[in-house]
Order: structure tokens, then C-alpha cells, then sequence
């Protein structure tokens, strides 16, 4: 009996019973909705593809501090903000300097404070975007925005990972184009890394920075699968062979393949217990929750390095509306030591030659108080920083007033952010499209402008 003539209950019952490590793949039951099957997709989506003009970068880390960071406490210093220590603050407020040492690094003379005594040895690598600002001071929809263009959670967008997988492709066929490592649940959940009305093949795939792929168990022996799989193949040839066959068949072969491969390649990939002892005391591996930032750092390096075009890891709890230094001691001290390891692994391999890095928050913090110890949210001026392909190294763009509230020089938009993001993978953000429901959609949907003036 062909596939076309089981009914959707039966379908997905088959699916089941495939075992999840190939059978994610068709994520929402995609050949059980006929709509999906009517999309038009490529016969093998994930080949890699030439961009609309040569850049340098071909993959991204994206380093996500979700809850916002405090700029002035971390790595934008303000003189003005130290010398008016309990003054009103010019839109109201008082504002409170911070209580951490800064000092300058580098031939730049990058001003870091205490805290980040790490990352600071690298500032003559970093391109600072320091006229950042967005739409929203809540956080669901200021981290959707960030990672879909959409602040609006209810209309789904493709997360940008997707965006790139959709437009260049991946050049390694044995895994994911697109992972994303301890996303949190929070703030949009699963629609900042969900490709939304895009094929499903350009979702990011979820793994645990203990290496589990959240989606990818198997269910049966490694035989037991292929036979499985190879009855829902013949399904699906049979379906492919018949006459007005929708397009996309191939495409679903093809990924239910990748699926079955990547479960060999994938643990592999993401088993760091091979790593040089030398190269995990750098990063500061250690067992338990507090060394998870520093596993996700090193497999990011191993997923960029085997050909994954974009890979996102996450460390939440930087919103502080309250205990504020306690809590930047603490969470810097997670991140520091192995955001540097990063970055010096990957120049050292070269990998930053090709490898964009980019670091930051859905917004930033302000210099005014909250309670006893904290800051609130600021959505008008802040810093995020970029470092290796395609980017100018010790190169500030933009500005924010004497005490870190407006963004006053460099202005860029989250819009502005994606425009810049896609243009340095060789994507042009207004080329970039996908028709759906009658109108073509893009990731920065009618606006962006590219801050050029951070090219290399």
C-alpha cells in the first residue's frame, strides 16, 4: 500500500513508529498536512547556496545574555555617570554609578570593568554596535524581536537562524544548518528558534549542553530504525512517483535521510569528554549547572568548526531589577572565562576568518536606580559586540549620551541589526524573501538599513 492511501491517523501512527530520531524531522506531522505538502520547496532545501554577493563570513555564533545586561556596569563605561552618583538623572531618576573598577585594554584602550577581566584581552578584536535600540521594554516580545523581527509573538516570523539556512543553505549535509543550545523556555520559547511559515527543514534544532539532542532519542536499534525508515521511504517514493506529485516529497525524503545520518554524527559531534584537557581548562569545564555556559561554548566551537552555519547558545538571568552586583558577579562569572576560551580557540583555528561572533541582550539596562539594587529596563541605548569575519576589528559604531541612556550617534534598529547580520553572510536583508498568505515576507519585514561602516 502506498503512503497516499494510509489516512493521516494511520500516517502518523507510522511516523511513531519510525522513533523519533528520524521522525522529528517531519516536525509537525508534514506528511500528514497536505497545505505543507502543497508549499513549494527545492527537491534538497539544505544544499548550500551562493549568497547575492561575496562576504567573508559564512557562519554565526550568536552568545544570547538573555534579560539584559547592564552596559554600565560591564563594558560601557561612563565617567559622567560615576562623577553624578545620586543626582537626578535627565529624564528623572537618580542615578547611581557603578560600584565595579573599570580600566582600559588593548591598543583601543576598551574600557572594561572588574568583571570581565576575560573577555577584556580580546578588545582589539571587537566591532562595538553601540547605538542599539528597540521597540519594547517587555521581554517576551523584545527577545522575539531579536530573533525573528517581530515583536509580535502571535504572528509567527522565522527566527533569523532559519532566515540564513533558507538563503545559503549548509555545507555539511550529515548535520543540522541550524542549532541552538539551552534555549530557554522562556520569553517566545520555541518561535525564536522556529522557522514559522518557512519549510520546516530551516528550524533550529534544540540540544542540552550535556550533548542530548532534545528531539533526536532513539527508539530502536540501529537496524530496527533503518528498516523502519526504509518502509516510510518506499511510502514516500511511491507518493513522488505518482502523477501532480506535490514538489516537496523529494525534500521530505531527503530530511527523514539527514535525520537517520545524524544520529551517528551528532553525539559524536557533541562529545566533549575528547576535548584536550589543556583546551577544557581554558574554557573552565566542570561538572553540574554551573559549567553549563562553558559546555555550550566549546560544542558551539565544534558545531561552527564542523560546518553548522549558525549555532546560538544562551545564559539567562541577567534581570536584575534587583540584587543587582551580587547577581552580575555571579552570572559574569559564568560567562567570562568561556567567552574568551571561544574566542581564542576559534582564532587560533582560524575559524574567525569565516566565523562572525556576535554577543549581547534583547536590551540594555539604565543608569538610573530601581529599589535598593537594581536597574530597569532600557530599550533606548545600548551595546552589543561582534568579532572575526567581515567585521573592522577595534571599531566602534555609534553611541549613547554621557550617561548611557540615549542612543545619540550610530542609531540601529533590531531591524538595522538583521539588515547588517544577513549583508555580512552576503545576503541582501530586501532580496531575502518568501512568499506566503499573498505577500512576500523578509526578516526585517519593510525596514533595515546596513551599517556598512563596520565592514572590513
Amino acid at each position: 500500500m502506498s503512503f497516499q492511501h494510509l489516512n493521516q491517523f494511520s500516517r502518523r501512527s507510522v511516523l511513531r513508529s519510525a522513533g523519533a530520531g528520524f521522525a522529528h524531522l517531519a516536525l509537525t506531522g508534514l506528511l500528514g498536512n497536505q497545505s505543507l505538502l502543497a508549499a513549494q520547496a527545492p527537491v534538497n532545501p539544505l544544499l548550500p547556496r551562493k549568497p547575492h554577493f561575496p562576504a567573508k563570513a559564512k557562519k554565526i555564533i550568536f552568545i544570547f545574555m538573555e534579560g539584559a545586561m547592564s552596559g554600565v556596569d560591564t563594558f560601557d563605561y561612563k565617567p559622567d555617570l560615576q562623577k553624578n552618583d545620586g543626582k537626578t538623572g535627565p529624564g528623572g531618576g537618580t542615578l547611581v554609578a557603578s560600584k565595579f573598577a573599570f580600566k582600559q585594554y588593548g591598543e583601543t584602550g576598551s574600557w572594561f570593568s572588574e568583571l570581565l577581566p576575560n573577555i577584556a584581552t580580546h578588545a582589539d578584536k571587537f566591532c562595538w554596535l553601540r547605538g542599539l535600540h528597540t521597540d519594547t521594554p517587555a521581554h517576551p516580545q523584545a527577545v522575539v524581536q531579536l530573533h525573528t523581527g517581530s515583536a509580535n509573538a502571535a504572528l509567527t516570523r522565522p527566527s533569523m537562524g532559519s532566515w540564513l539556512l533558507y538563503g545559503l543553505g549548509t555545507d555539511n549535509q550529515d548535520l543540522p544548518g541550524y542549532i541552538t543550545i539551552n534555549p530557554s523556555p522562556n520569553f517566545g520559547g520555541a518561535v525564536n528558534y522556529g522557522s514559522a511559515f518557512l519549510p520546516a527543514h530551516f528550524q533550529g534544532t534544540r540540544i542540552t549542553d550535556q550533548g542530548f539532542l532534545s528531539n533526536l532519542k532513539a527508539s530502536a536499534a540501529a537496524d530496527a530504525q533503518r528498516r523502519q525508515l526504509d518502509l516510510i521511504q518506499s511510502m514516500n517514493r511511491d507518493l513522488a512517483a505518482k502523477s501532480g506529485a506535490p514538489d516537496p516529497v523529494d525534500g521530505i525524503i531527503a530530511s527523514y535521510e539527514l535525520g537517520f545520518r545524524m544520529q551517528d554524527k551528532v553525539p559524536a559531534l557533541l562529545d566533549i569528554s575528547k576535548e584536550p584537557e589543556h583546551v577544557k581548562t581554558a574554557y573552565g569545564i566542570k561538572d553540574g549547572p554551573g559549567g553549563a555556559f562553558a559546555r555550550q561554548c566549546l560544542m558551539a566551537r565544534r558545531l561552527s568548526e564542523a560546518g553548522v552555519r549558525f549555532v546560538e547558545i544562551c545564559q539567562p538571568g541577567w534581570d536584575h531589577h534587583n540584587n543587582l552586583h551580587k547577581g552580575l558577579i555571579e552570572r559574569t562569572g559564568n560567562v567570562d572565562q568561556a567567552t574568551a576560551a571561544l574566542l581564542t580557540d576559534l582564532d587560533q583555528r582560524g575559524l574567525l576568518e569565516d566565523t562572525l561572533v556576535l554577543f549581547g541582550s534583547e536590551f540594555g539596562r539604565q543608569p538610573t536606580s530601581q529599589g535598593k539594587d537594581g536597574r530597569d529596563h532600557n530599550i533606548t541605548g545600548y551595546s552589543m559586540f561582534m568579532a572575526g569575519a567581515g567585521v573592522k576589528k577595534g571599531y566602534t559604531h555609534g553611541g549613547t549620551d554621557e550617561f548611557g541612556i540615549q542612543a545619540v550617534d550610530g542609531r540601529m534598529h533590531t531591524n538595522d541589526l538583521h539588515a547588517t547580520l544577513l549583508a555580512l553572510m552576503g545576503l541582501d536583508h530586501e532580496d531575502l524573501t518568501y512568499r506566503y498568505a499573498g505577500r512576500d515576507f523578509r526578516l526585517t519585514d519593510v525596514a533595515g538599513k546596513v551599517a556598512k561602516e563596520i565592514f572590513a
